[in-house]
């Protein structure tokens, strides 16, 4: 387990915590075994486009209710925040917001000179003047690439601000150049928020469970009030009081391990709130586990085994109706590290074979150190291995590439714009940003049953592969798509 530390204002980056990587090529179960045995990262002499920190912190931070956010730099470094704000409003019903506000957001507009005479006057009027506006319960301070450059002292600049208006002002050190692994912005945000704002327990309640999640729907609701408990999501929709309170809870669970394993960590180690470790419920197996694991954690077993006897008595014959639409189909799938792991135990729930994954980072153990975590290692002990497994850092032309040869029946996607390719390439392409929408047994049967839909509606995505144009050469797409990929041998 990974020693957490809220003594320091930034978090130590992946690479070194954990020793994620972002390059690999072989199978799933090559990588499982590598991951416990030591792996050293592959070099690409050629990167197309990366990922930020900056922005997955910030979609942490916009979604808290009540604050506000400042990122300090160029105003560009902001560009990804009205993405965040849209998501605020259009998933708001699904969490019970009736009336979603305005996100609070704002730049320092960092200039030339001020890389030359600092920016800290300008983030600490900035910080005033936010505060005068819009009068939020915490304010959150994005640092960027610039200003760690230029050494502006920010969390000092943070602590004389908290001091003289009386609110928490946390400054997260999301700075892009910290890590190749764009997910750091995740625990770089969350470890702003165990050190200013989680606070020790006033009182243990067994009914609320934390839940460290995206924005997807809530299905969680459901399968709590069994346990007598109801969810705390974390942070989408939270306030500053539910965060503050979350020390509180019965247990935590998350919907990503990518995601939540610092925060889940921290709430172990710094507030005694037991994490569930097992990996989260995409399968019919895991599923299984991880409600066992729930129930252990909460001494509810037998609410556990109850609820699991009464969702395969409904769930499972419609699984298994699924199972022989969908015989002999092929699938390949694209996403972030522990969501495409989840996908992949999906399809191979579905008896979809999956001929492959291009798969953003990889995280050989996750911050509480348990193999139960490991939702990879799962989808192979459970449904066997995946060939063509690519840990790439959203390089879009190795995708390409590696679609046009292995020509899957269809693509599956967590993030936008990834299923572009697949459609050009006239393969039909299903992207569900919803997080929560496979899980479980009853999440089985909504995946599968919108795999058949895709199947079976190919019509726009066969006439735009005739009229596409390719931007990739021929060349390149008779290389090997790993051709820019070296080095990494196993220690």
């Amino acid at each position: 387990m990974s020693e957490i530390n809220l003594q320091i204002p930034a978090v130590p980056i992946r690479e070194t915590r954990l020793g994620s990587i972002t390059g690999f090529q072989g199978s799933a179960a090559e990588l499982v075994k590598s991951s416990r045995c030591g792996l050293r990262d592959r070099d690409r002499s050629f990167s197309q486009c990366l990922g930020c920190s900056t922005s997955q912190a910030a979609c942490m931070v916009i979604l808290v209710q009540d604050s506000a956010v400042i990122s300090h730099g160029p105003v560009g470094c902001s560009s990804c925040f009205h993405e965040f704000a849209f998501t605020y409003r259009v998933n708001s019903p699904l969490r019970g917001v009736d009336r979603p506000g305005q996100r609070k957001i704002f730049s320092t507009n960092l200039q030339e000179t001020d890389t030359v005479f600092g920016g800290n006057q300008k983030l600490a009027d900035g910080i005033r003047e936010v505060y005068e506006r819009t009068r939020p319960h915490v304010i959150f301070v994005l640092n960027t690439c610039a200003a760690g450059i230029i050494g502006d002292d920010v969390e000092s600049v943070c602590d004389e601000a908290e001091e003289e208006l009386g609110i928490p002002v946390v400054a997260i050190y999301c700075e892009g150049f910290r890590s190749k692994v764009w997910t750091t912005g995740f625990d770089a945000s969350y470890h702003g928020i165990a050190r200013k704002l989680i606070k020790p327990a006033r009182e243990k309640r067994s009914d609320v469970i934390n839940v460290i999640n995206f924005w997807g729907s809530d299905v969680f609701g459901e399968w709590f009030a069994a346990f007598g408990a109801r969810p705390n999501y974390i942070t989408p929709y939270s306030t500053v009081e539910s965060l503050a309170r979350s020390s509180e809870a019965a247990a935590t669970v998350q919907a990503c391990p990518t995601l939540g394993s610092y925060l889940g960590a921290a709430l172990e180690q710094e507030f005694a709130v037991p994490e569930v470790k097992a990996a989260p419920p995409y399968g019919i197996a895991q599923t299984d586990r991880w409600f066992r694991e729930l129930g252990k954690v909460l001494h509810k077993e037998r609410e556990a085994e109850e609820l699991i006897k009464a969702k395969k008595a409904e769930f499972l014959p419609q699984i298994e109706a699924l199972r022989s639409r969908l015989a002999g189909k092929t699938a390949y799938v694209t996403g972030g590290a522990a969501h495409g792991h989840a996908l992949l135990s999906v399809l191979g729930e579905l008896g979809v074979q999956a001929k492959g994954a291009s798969i953003f980072h990889h995280d050989p153990l996750y911050d509480n150190g348990s193999e139960e975590s490991d939702l990879l290692a799962q989808r192979v002990r459970d449904y066997g291995d995946v060939p063509n497994f690519n840990v790439c850092n959203k390089q879009e032309f190795e995708l390409v590439n590696t679609l046009s040869r292995l020509r899957p029946d269809v693509l599956l996607a967590r993030h936008g714009g990834m299923t572009l390719w697949g459609a050009k390439l006239g393969i039909p392409s299903l992207l569900i940003g919803d997080e929560h929408y496979s899980m479980g047994y009853e999440g089985i049967v909504r995946y599968g049953e919108r795999i058949l839909e895709t199947l079976e509606n190919d019509e726009f995505v066969q006439n735009l592969a005739r009229h596409a144009i390719n931007p990739y050469t021929k060349w390149w797409l008779s290389q090997d798509p790993y051709t820019f990929l070296t080095g990494g041998e196993e220690r």
